[in-house]
């Protein structure tokens, strides 16, 4: 059996074999809520925003096997939210043409390309830190995990914490130190 986080350093190359489900799954779990979120958040309804997605997904996937990456020529991140972009503006631009005037966002109103990559590479942080906690906190123990929330992310003294839990203070910032190596490790590995 192949260590889970093995799988993570590859799975750009991973996908492009289309019947790896193991790769597919994860880069599903982690690329659509990003590329949905995207969708929503410029006046897409749910189905709609679904169905921008699915199409995302077929796109990469019928590309997957010819991609090639090298950071020269920019980041994965990027090549996705191109991608994105694009068939948003080509999903905006149909509707353009079938519903004029009824208030909805248009295609011009779309910010321009640098507002607009920034917000992508935040939401993108945000949604690899969700995913990558997730991981984290399920190799973890519940009171490993719970040091690390409760100081780094809620902000919580450790002495309070290590009074809650019932650890030293140590204890607390260990797991802390732990939990926080482990996660920029799953975050470089897919960044």
């Amino acid at each position: 059996m192949s260590d889970p986080h093995e799988t993570r350093a590859s799975l750009l190359v991973r996908i492009r074999d289309q019947r790896d489900g193991t790769a597919w799954g994860q880069f599903v779990e982690i690329y659509s809520p990003l590329i949905y979120g995207f969708g929503r958040k410029h006046g897409l309804q749910d189905a709609d925003a679904v169905d921008l997605t699915q199409e995302v997904l077929r796109i990469v996937a019928r590309t997957a096997e010819r991609f090639e990456y090298d950071a020269k020529l920019g980041s994965f991140r990027g090549w996705l939210f191109t991608i994105v972009r694009n068939e948003l503006r080509t999903w905006l631009s149909r509707q353009q043409r079938i519903i004029v005037g009824n208030g909805e966002q248009r295609l011009e109103d779309l910010a321009d390309d640098a507002t607009e990559s920034a917000l992508w590479d935040q939401d993108h942080e945000r949604r690899l830190f969700a995913w990558a906690a997730e991981q984290v906190r399920l190799e973890v123990q519940p009171a490993t995990w719970q040091a690390f929330w409760r100081t780094a992310v809620e902000g919580q003294s450790g002495k309070d914490v290590a009074d809650e839990l019932e650890m030293s203070i140590a204890a607390v910032y260990l797991a802390k130190s732990r939990v926080m190596a482990r996660l920029k490790e799953l975050v470089k590995e897919l960044d």
